[in-house]
Order: C-alpha cells, then structure tokens, then sequence
C-alpha cells in the first residue's frame, strides 16, 4: 500500500512544486513507483517543472469529474523509471471536487504507486483541507524569513487540524552568506516556532531554478552538492514513513 505525501507552504514562492518535481526524480531513479499530483488548482505549474507540458491532454479534474479514466490523465516522464505526472487544471471553476473524492483518488493511487507527491496549493484555504484529504505525510516548505516562519506554523496548524498527524518542515532557498548575521532567524529560532521535526534545508542556488524553468530536476545533474543534499533529504523522508 502506497504512501501519500502532500507538500504545503503557508505562501507562493517558497519552491514547494520544484522541491516535488526533484523529490519525484530521486525517488524513482531509486526503482520505486512515483506519481506526483498537483493539486496547486488554477495555478498549474507541476507538470513545467517536470518538463512534460507538451504531453498533457487531461487533468485532475477530468478525473475527479468522471469525464476521462485515471489512466488517460498519467503523463510520464520518459527520462525517470515509474515516474508520473497528473497535472492540475489550469481553470478554477472546473475543478468542483469534494474531500471524499480527492480520498478516493488518492486511494486509488495508493493501489498502483508506492508513493503519491501532492503539490498541494499556497494558503491556508478550503482548497489546502481538499488537498490535504487523507494524506499520510506533510512536508511543509518555507524560507528563512520571520515572516514565511509565521505563515508555516499556521500552515502547520491548520494541516493538524484537517487530520494530518505526521508532519516535517523544509527550510528552503537558504543563502548561507547570511546565516549567523543577526538578519535572518537562527536554528534555536526555528526550533522555537516549529513543531514538527526539520526534514533538511536547502541553500539558495540559481541553478536550482534555471533547470526547472527548463523542466529538468536538478538531481538529473549527476555529481553536484545539490544533488547530494536532495538525496539526503529524500533518505529522511523515506526514513519518517516507516
């Protein structure tokens, strides 16, 4: 039985769906069987970072709605094993889903992959409780900022709340010139703000979004400190769903 795995943030811009599409690259270059599903509604951006744009013809929301089978909505991505996309809609007013049906999908996924990667929406709306239904895992992304903390331990409360009890952090686009100058928050406040554990951090890096403008997970670039740092973390991640 798979495992799904939803990411959040309290905000946009904090690099919630490039940290998905690289998750999905590591774990199925490991052998295991990976969908990734953007849930981001309206705001589709999942299926560019993976660099399979050109290939979507359905989406979830054709899925939910009954209008195409489950199997006519995966896109894979040729260039990783078992690696698969189900792309968002890119028009709000089409996806008309409720929890029960978003469960039920992410069941039905559970049959076929070992794990499920939901981009889940910026926010802390209904459309994040949709997303986050009947998910095993929340992977919370956020910045090195005082600002993007607050929004992350509200998101982290407003996942508990919807019923999602294992929970972690990722402390994203950290630029290490500025960590110890008193501009930034240090680890003890970190650790005062967030409840969950620390699921890893990763630094600031133009190459880390030059490749996904591309539509290439930086992991593909094999031998990069960049490509270690997501491998541990991925080893992390694996390590808390047991």
């Amino acid at each position: 039985m798979g495992k799904v795995i939803l990411s959040a943030s309290g905000k946009g811009g904090v690099g919630k769906s490039v940290f998905i599409a690289n998750m999905g690259a590591v774990l199925a270059e490991r052998g295991l069987k990976i969908v990734m599903v953007d849930m981001n509604i309206g705001l589709r951006n999942l299926d560019l970072y993976a660099g399979v744009e050109g290939k979507v013809v359905y989406d979830v929301a054709d899925v939910l709605s009954g209008a195409c089978p489950l199997k006519k909505a995966l896109v894979r991505d040729r260039r990783f094993p078992y690696l698969y996309v189900v792309p968002a809609s890119s028009a709000r007013e089409k996806f008309t889903a409720g929890p029960a049906d978003v469960a039920a999908l992410y069941a039905d996924l559970r049959e076929r992959y070992d794990f499920m990667l939901v981009d889940g929406p910026a926010g802390l709306g209904a459309e994040l409780a949709l997303a986050a239904s009947g998910v095993d895992f929340a992977v919370i992304v956020t910045t090195l900022e005082y600002v993007s903390l607050r929004d992350a331990d509200m998101t982290d409360r407003v996942l508990a709340k919807a019923g999602v009890v294992r929970r972690a952090y990722l402390i994203n686009k950290v630029k290490k010139e500025l960590m110890g100058s008193g501009l930034l928050p240090t680890l003890e406040d970190l650790s005062s703000v967030m409840r969950p554990p620390l699921l890893g951090i990763v630094q600031y890096d133009d190459n880390i979004h030059l490749a996904a403008n591309g539509g290439v997970p930086i992991v593909a670039q094999k031998g990069s400190y960049i490509e270690r740092n997501l491998g541990r973390i991925a080893d992390r991640l694996l390590a808390m769903q047991g």
